[in-house]
């Protein structure tokens, strides 16, 4: 497997490898609709509301799982391509017990804070209940979620995407078939959702847990690497810590843009925004497929100094997403009530609001592609701080300020309008370091040939 990744065909490769992360990413986000179909179709819009306030909690607990996972995956495929699988075995051993700890860590301190936590994050007296019977379910499952979102990129790290599809699958489908049966069936309301969630994440852990213990896998988790070794852990958190810091900032984001939907639109707003974002998900979740896809890819053929294969990798994956991102966005387009209409009860006011919001919220989405699959490029050959610098700046750089500004001038207009903003300038930032980067990969290609 690994000598395939450095001499067959990049297309048939970036097929074989994407094709299956992208399927797996497109049911996480129907899982998204469909969960929000049924919370809003069998509790109402103020379940979606209390999930939206939820939002940034569950990113933050992402954000700590991408932390140590993202930069795991990366080193473990660059070390697959140095041809160095013992190095590859303590990292994946050392990221699980972190994980771990950390969810472990942050479901005490949620548990403690727990009503402050969700004030903090947009919930009203009238959200507050529902936040919390939704929220406190998730914290307590959240080690599940850890180890099947994390654990599985090390599959598909070490040439293995079509168990990693089914893993995230198996999980996704198991969710959706439980929120029907326990919100419409036994009458669980929002808990019944939650419950459903932390179900199939707890099936996703075992199934890949089973796969790395139960011989299955090309590098193996030994009980004598899951000691931690501070110099490994420091490698992965280095390389981690662009995608970590861009989930934190989307927590940030998602909590601002609560607040100030809240303050200028109410509930119906927040519940607005719920909706919008479960849409946004059909975009960006395949896009990411993409992203996972190419990275060990990219990673292993970088480790190798294939940089010829390197580059042609990021533009057939650039172009693949960026394909997708229109072919998406025209429909969100040409059908907008009619999707809006799927998470509401005849709630005409909420369908009117959400489907102009989605109009200019996501005009520039198209460009998602080429921005995050750019990130991705520096995380898979370890080069965390322009990662992390074009991981954050649509969220932080740009975004966070657009809504702190725009709302003052245009008021609830203001909060739509700032997406388009914050994506035409990190796309610009993007071009210029993605551009400065490959001509120093050809320069390094040119050192490669001469030195043969």
């Amino acid at each position: 497997m690994n000598q395939r990744l450095k001499e067959e065909r990049i297309g048939t490769l970036l097929w074989k490898f994407s094709l299956p992360a992208i399927v797996a990413m497109l049911v996480n986000a129907l899982y998204n609709i469909v969960d929000r179909i049924f919370v809003g179709q069998g509790v109402g819009s103020i379940g979606i509301a209390a999930i939206t306030v939820a939002f940034p909690i569950m990113i933050v607990n992402m954000a700590v799982s991408m932390l140590i996972g993202v930069g795991a995956t990366s080193l473990i495929s660059i070390h697959l391509g140095e041809q160095k699988k013992q190095e590859a075995e303590r990292v994946a051993a050392n990221a699980i017990s972190i994980k771990i700890i950390l969810s472990v860590i942050l479901t005490v301190l949620y548990l403690l804070f727990q009503d402050p936590i969700l004030m903090f994050f947009g919930a009203d007296e009238q959200v507050l209940p529902y936040a919390r019977d939704f929220t406190c379910i998730i914290m307590l499952g959240s080690v599940f979620g850890t180890i099947s979102m994390g654990v599985n990129n090390f599959i598909r790290a070490e040439g293995n995407p079509q168990v990693a599809m089914m893993t995230q699958i198996t999980g996704t489908l198991i969710n959706i078939v439980l929120n029907y049966i326990f919100i419409f069936k036994l009458g669980l309301g929002i808990r019944g959702s939650a419950l459903a969630t932390i179900c199939g994440q707890a099936v996703s852990a075992i199934w890949v847990m089973t796969y790395f213990l139960g011989g299955y896998s090309f590098i193996r988790i030994k009980a004598k690497n899951l000691k931690p070794r501070l110099s490994t852990i420091w490698k992965i958190v280095a390389i981690g810590f662009g995608p970590f810091a861009m989930q934190l900032a989307m927590s940030a984001q998602h909590t601002i843009l609560n607040s100030s939907v809240m303050k200028l639109g109410g509930d119906l707003a927040l519940a607005a925004v719920g909706i919008m974002m479960s849409v946004g998900t059909l975009i960006i979740m395949p896009i990411i497929g993409f992203n996972q896809g190419a990275q060990p890819l990219i990673g292993y053929n970088y480790g190798a100094r294939e940089y010829v294969r390197v580059k042609k990798t990021l533009k057939l994956a650039v172009m693949a997403a960026s394909c997708y991102a229109v072919a998406v966005f025209l429909v969100i387009s040409i059908w907008p009530t009619q999707i809006v209409g799927l998470f509401s009860k005849g709630d005409t006011d909420l369908t009117m609001l959400t489907t102009h919001a989605m109009h200019v919220f996501f005009t520039l989405i198209p460009l998602a592609g080429f921005q995050i699959l750019c990130s991705g490029y520096f995380q898979a050959v370890g080069k965390p701080v322009k990662s992390m610098i074009l991981s954050l700046s649509r969220q932080v750089l740009f975004f966070i300020p657009m809504l702190l500004i725009l709302p003052h001038i245009w008021g609830l207009e203001g909060v739509w309008r700032s997406a388009p903003v914050a994506d035409a300038l990190s796309v610009a930032l993007t071009a210029v370091l993605i551009t400065i980067e490959m001509r120093k990969l050809g320069q390094e290609q040119l050192a490669v040939d001469s030195a043969k």
